[in-house]
């Protein structure tokens, strides 16, 4: 762990330094004591940047956002379906650089209003192709809140990427439940994969909206 120590704190060196520390600790042991030891500064200091630890999980969403427009800008060209399939791919992705990231995303609020620009141009491009304002953000924070949830379950089995699915043997859990022999078999499919799973049903809630719209 390396940081300039002679930098002056802000907002957003506290945030890189929590985002840097989250995945060595996790959630649970991101404290702001962790933080200030990492920074070299007492945590009191921190407390003139953010009153409370939701504060901090606050900015560190926000910068976890920013990394991920960083990334890749939207395409003008796309349909109402690639975006969302471009948007969420691009969401799970950006969670799961760190670890419990869709924790630290669930519930917290945006310090900035950078996404507004993102999310004025997905509304407009879903009324353009016939939505109504409501079913257009039903049909974007329904796949939102999907991610999400994938992901909060994803990284209760893999915390990381590369890291080995932890705390369950899949084999002794079908030999456990033997006696439903469809539940012990659903295992293998619900429990690997993650890739495929998290695009079959992202897939399977556009495919419904698209439904919705046609008959709307």
């Amino acid at each position: 762990m390396t940081t300039n120590r002679r930098t002056p704190l802000d907002r957003k060196r506290v945030a890189d330094a929590a985002l840097d520390l989250l995945n060595e600790v996790g959630l649970e042991g991101l404290t702001l004591s962790a933080i200030g030891r990492e920074l070299g500064v007492k945590a009191p200091a921190l407390y003139w940047h953010f009153k409370d630890k939701q504060a901090l999980l606050d900015e560190m969403a926000t910068e976890m956002y920013r990394r991920m427009v960083a990334d890749g800008g939207l395409d003008p060209a796309d349909s109402w379906q690639e975006r969302l399939r471009k948007s969420n791919h691009g969401l799970r992705a950006a969670l799961c650089r760190y670890r419990d990231g869709a924790k630290v995303f669930t519930g917290s609020r945006f310090t900035g209003i950078e996404h507004a620009e993102q999310m004025e141009d997905s509304l407009r491009l879903f009324t353009a192709a016939g939505f109504t304002l409501p079913r257009a953000v039903r049909a974007i924070t329904t796949t939102y809140l999907y991610t999400l949830g994938f992901v909060a379950e994803e990284q209760g089995m893999v915390p990381l990427p590369n890291d080995p699915p932890g705390g369950l043997d899949i084999e002794e859990r079908a030999r456990k439940m033997a006696a439903f022999p469809l539940s012990a078999a659903a295992g293998a499919e619900i429990f690997a994969d993650y890739d495929r799973h998290f695009a079959e049903g992202l897939e399977i809630i556009v495919e419904g909206i698209a439904a919705r719209h046609r008959t709307a």
